[in-house]
């Protein structure tokens, strides 16, 4: 196989084999992906490398962000309810590999679950850089990490099962919660 050919590998393979790859063996990761032992050592390096690689596709393709560049003039409201659709349709019946990538793993993964780690701290900070586009910066840190603690939770019921009916209906109560403590933060 092709090193060109490796990114509709990663995509086969990213919610299933990829939920918790180090636990896999060799041989299932690479019956699961299509290729052979030689093939991902020489690509990938290991199978950590090939997961680093999947997260990395899949963090550009799964990005949520609350401020976009064709939207400057969105209402806080408006751009939670796009931020909160976009993530819906993203997590549904798989979840989300850097939400729910690595809680737990074994000492000898410490360094990846370290980098999902990092992967959500950043996330973290963009929501809050981007919220400062509607909030003073302290209020904004706070709700930051309240929106990607309700994004982390509905991204484990997602896994669990549930649809798009339930997880609306998270968001639709996380959106209110943000824009109830805005207006706590600057009452009128």
């Amino acid at each position: 196989m092709a090193v060109g050919e490796f990114p509709a590998c990663l995509r086969r393979a990213r919610f299933g084999v990829f939920s918790q790859p180090p636990l896999l063996s060799l041989t299932m990761l690479t019956d699961a992906i299509g290729i052979a032992p030689p093939s991902l050592y020489s690509a990938f390096g290991s199978k950590a490398g090939l997961y680093r690689e999947a997260l990395d596709r899949y963090a550009i393709e799964a990005s949520l962000t609350l401020v976009e560049d064709h939207a400057q003039n969105l209402t806080l409201n408006d751009a939670l309810d796009r931020m909160f659709e976009r993530a819906i349709t993203l997590v549904v019946g798989h979840g989300c590999m850097i939400s729910t990538g690595l809680l737990t793993s074994h000492p000898d993964h410490h360094a990846l679950t370290e980098e999902l780690a990092a992967r959500r701290g950043a996330m973290t900070a963009r929501f809050a850089q981007d919220l400062e586009h509607w909030l003073p910066r302290t209020h904004a840190d706070t709700a930051a990490r309240f929106l990607c603690a309700t994004l982390q939770g509905m991204a484990v019921q997602a896994r669990d099962g549930a649809g798009v009916h339930a997880l609306s209906s998270i968001a639709a109560i996380a959106r209110l919660g943000v824009l109830c403590s805005v207006k706590q933060t600057n009452p009128s």
